[in-house]
């Protein structure tokens, strides 16, 4: 295997790219204007360049096109978070636990990493996610119920809301 290989998929909203190493997916990139741009985005960030081998992500192509229909899935992926710190990982893990169709606040991501006053950190950990979807950050809202921020937009992140809520 190429040490990064990659596809681009339709979804609902925009054309996404998906990239994976021997360890896992590590890149699921929303709205991406090109596939030049995100073998670029790739090649910044793994140093490597990036073959793009559809047939490899036949698997989450599935699972995607089920979620896309609103059927509640946990992507049980294998996945490389060798780009995250942490703290980063300890968050993302809370977030793959948020279930389908529900959502928590950031306080709440800090109190189950026992760093309650860590919130804004815990933001800072969801902006820094490169597998939105896969790792649900659009699951985590503000205390007082306001969506807050997400990195694919705040069009994207209800879009997504809605699906899970089956609306």
């Amino acid at each position: 295997m190429p040490d990064i290989v990659y596809t681009i998929l339709p979804s609902p909203f925009s054309s996404i790219g998906l990239a994976a190493t021997s360890k896992g997916i590590c890149r699921l990139a929303i709205g991406i204007r090109s596939e030049s741009s995100f073998v670029t985005l790739l090649k910044r960030e793994h140093d490597s360049i990036p073959v793009r081998k559809d047939v490899f992500f036949d698997s989450i192509k599935k699972s995607l096109s089920r979620y896309w229909a609103g059927e509640p899935i946990e992507f049980d992926l294998k996945l490389d978070l060798s780009c995250a710190t942490p703290f980063q990982i300890d968050v993302w893990e809370t977030l793959r636990r948020i279930p389908f169709g529900e959502t928590r606040n950031y306080a709440w991501v800090a109190e189950q990493i026992d760093r309650p006053s860590a919130y804004r950190a815990v933001g800072h950990a969801c902006g820094r996610n490169r597998l939105p979807i896969l790792i649900p950050c659009h699951r985590v809202i503000r205390k007082d119920g306001s969506l807050g921020g997400y990195t694919g937009g705040l069009k994207i992140k209800r879009f997504l809301l809605r699906l899970e809520d089956g609306r």
